[in-house]
């Protein structure tokens, strides 16, 4: 077996040999993104909408996996923001966040990322990133950012974020209820971003993800931040208030039983289809279970909302028990709130929420839950997640792998993040994929190899077996400041504003793609569609209608374009036509117009000379077009003739017969022995030009081309 295929199938053989020095670097390294790793997992997992402990689950396994069979030595695979907030907002319309179902369903779309990275990866199709351009990356780069970063506002506040499915309502929503918020959280969420800003600016090198997660956990436990109770309903002495919470606690559960309800009901329809029957009847049981669903989602976060503006007054009764009634204006210590349910119980609370407890152990090996009829449903987030995930990993693998001088192979790395997810996938992680943030701490800290990935990842599995209960009083305000902190550095509206400057086509795509992701959100995937499809359209344009000039002579002999530089015509007696395009089927017409123009424009033009310079290629259709216009051009007395064609145009034009059919005496090298010539041709000497009257000339005929 050849070394290529043994570093393909094995590419962390290129760690080795290791020395003693480089070994001590990586555990280094390794230790300092270890630091980094578990906050940030535990942040990254709640935007997926999943329990802390699955950001820890996806911390591990998959980094170790993606360092071994990644091509970037410094690139570290784990949770990232963007996937998170793509998973969550995949999985919404089949399941809750949080639930089992939903837990299952983001583990079994990281095994299809993975698959469908692994494939890209194995069949060499890293080559389909070019479909996207760099402005439509920044423009939903930017959008994905201000998404991930305010759809966490609610957290900061403490406050319910309405369902309404949109996401600039629910940001609308949570801003409304901004007199409601809790401010001792608002306190620890501004405290972390203020002490992560000044840490990166005096001491970068210092881990201020980890000194901020120790600070907030040692602040919340010392201050007694988390304050809930769990009581039951007649401890509520205010009528309207308890009235109000067993609505919402029968709307949740109508919920839930509607959604089983339609889950059934949806799973017989397509039984049913499959068998080639007609049910009437169940369709219409969907359709009508589905409006129910809708409804009550409405209604429920309408309910928890007008919940969380609902104040209680604690107050202590002879019996021990205290009981809780409405708030007045005369009413002391701290308001309480409704928190959740628990059953039958309802749980209040006057203090902010924290982390909470963290199951202790490592993931065990589970093969991932297959639901063949949420599969194809998933299939297209499941793509543009791959797609996503692949652009955030090479983008960083390349712009380290440039700091050092280094080689990049993306299939390799598309194959390293697919076999992460898919192995991930069975030790319950969810999507994951390059971290630029860590694979920066690695690059800065000294790592010589991707064993520094697999060191972070086994201090993630100390960290499950042994310290999780440390930090059950983490606010979750922290994790949302640590998350706003990472991505809000993501924003960079001025390379979109300069793509603009640029190129108004490019910049237009940009724009439209970031206000189509901003509008669409949550659903992120249709803004990156919108953007590929078009910066493909104005590809499109841009080829069907290339530029294309009539020539004119400025004052020194050179040509430039006549009508953008109000230059007189190249001569009076011919025209010379730029056409910056490659002759095929989809510009022929285009440049037939062209030269029919260019002949209209100058009526005792007795011929046309294409600068043939910028023409790549020629297919059928551009041979066609050629020998039309020949016939035309002579029916009007006029020729087509050539100068500058690239050697492969040459010759098929030459297999096609076409050169005879122009005349090879009208084939010329460059357009300086072109002009040179029909100027004589027009004084009425159409002898060859010297090598005295233009330079040097190639002896031979004039079937020479530029290659």
């Amino acid at each position: 077996m050849s070394n290529d295929w043994i570093q393909r199938l094995l590419p962390f053989v290129h760690w080795f040999p290791m020395s003693g020095k480089s070994v001590r670097a990586d555990i280094m390294a390794g230790l300092s993104v270890a630091m980094i790793l578990v906050p940030q997992g535990m942040a990254y997992a709640t935007l997926a909408g999943l329990p802390v402990v699955y950001g820890l689950y996806a911390s591990a396994i998959p980094a170790i996996i993606g360092s071994l069979w990644g091509s970037s030595r410094f690139l570290h695979t784990g949770p990232v923001a963007m996937l998170s907030l793509l998973s969550a907002a995949s999985l919404a319309p089949f399941a809750v966040a949080g639930t089992e179902y939903f837990i299952q369903l983001s583990i079994l779309l990281a095994l299809m990322v993975g698959i469908m990275r692994l494939l890209l990866g194995v069949f060499r199709l890293g080559i389909l990133m070019n479909f996207v351009s760099q402005p439509v990356i920044v423009g939903f780069t930017n959008a994905a950012a201000l998404i991930i970063g305010l759809s966490l506002i609610n957290t900061f506040f403490n406050v319910p974020k309405p369902d309404t499915g949109a996401f600039l309502t629910d940001f609308a929503g949570v801003l409304t209820q901004l007199g409601h918020a809790h401010w001792p959280t608002i306190a620890f969420g501004a405290g972390t971003l203020a002490t992560l800003i000044v840490l990166r600016r005096i001491m970068p090198r210092l881990p201020g993800v980890l000194v901020v997660v120790v600070l907030g956990t040692l602040i919340s436990a010392l201050t007694g931040f988390e304050s809930n109770e769990t009581i039951t309903p007649d401890r509520i002495q205010a009528t309207d208030v308890r009235n109000l919470y067993q609505e919402l606690a029968d709307t949740r559960a109508a919920l839930n039983t509607t959604s089983e309800d339609l889950s059934e009901a949806s799973r017989a329809l397509k039984e049913a289809e499959k068998a080639g029957e007609e049910s009437p009847d169940l369709a219409v049981r969907v359709a009508r279970l589905e409006v129910r669903e809708t409804r009550l989602k409405r209604e429920l976060s309408d309910l928890r909302v007008a919940a969380h503006k609902e104040r209680l007054e604690r107050a202590e009764t002879m019996d021990g028990e205290a009981q809780f009634r409405a708030w007045n204006e005369a009413s002391e210590g701290r308001p309480w709130r409704l928190s959740g349910f628990d059953g039958y119980r309802i749980i209040v609370a006057s203090g902010g929420q924290v982390v909470g407890t963290i199951p202790q152990g490592l993931p065990s090996l589970q093969l991932p839950v297959l639901d063949w009829e949420v599969i194809p449903a998933l299939l297209p987030a499941a793509f543009v997640m791959a797609l996503i995930g692949f652009m955030e990993a090479t983008s960083i693998s390349r712009a380290l792998a440039a700091q050092r001088r280094e080689k990049l192979n993306p299939n390799q790395e598309l194959i390293g993040q697919g076999l992460a997810n898919i192995v991930g996938s069975f030790f319950q992680s969810y999507a994951v994929s390059g971290s630029f943030s860590r694979s920066a701490v690695a690059a800065r800290s000294g790592a010589q190899s991707g064993l520094f990935a697999v060191v972070s990842a086994i201090g993630v599995l100390i960290t499950m077996l042994f310290l999780t209960p440390y930090l059950y009083h983490l606010p979750q305000a922290v994790l949302a400041a640590i998350v706003m902190s990472a991505v809000f550095g993501l924003l960079d509206f001025k390379t979109l504003a300069r793509s603009w400057t640029i190129s108004r086509a490019d910049g237009l795509a940009g724009f439209l793609t970031f206000g189509v992701t901003l509008y669409m959100a949550p659903d992120l995937a249709n803004g990156v569609i919108v953007g590929v499809i078009l910066s493909s359209l104005l590809f499109l344009v841009g080829t069907v209608r290339p530029r294309s000039e009539i020539q004119g002579l400025r004052p020194d002999g050179s040509l430039a374009g006549a009508l953008s530089n109000d230059l007189r015509p190249a001569g009076d007696h011919f025209t010379v036509l730029r056409f910056d395009a490659s002759l095929v089927f989809m510009n022929v017409a285009h440049f037939e117009d062209a030269v029919m123009d260019a002949v209209a424009r100058n009526p005792n033009a007795r011929a046309v000379l294409v600068l043939g310079n910028s023409i790549n290629r020629i297919d059928a259709s551009g041979v066609d077009k050629v020998r039309a216009l020949i016939g035309d051009l002579a029916a009007a007395d006029c020729k087509l003739m050539f100068s500058g064609l690239k050697k492969p145009v040459r010759e098929a034009m030459e297999r096609a017969g076409l050169l005879d059919e122009i005349g090879r005496d009208n084939i010329f090298p460059n357009k300086r022995v072109a002009l040179a010539e029909l100027q004589q041709r027009a004084l009425g000497t159409p002898d060859r030009v010297t090598d005295a009257e233009t330079g040097p000339t190639d002896p031979s005929p004039r079937t020479g081309a530029t290659s």
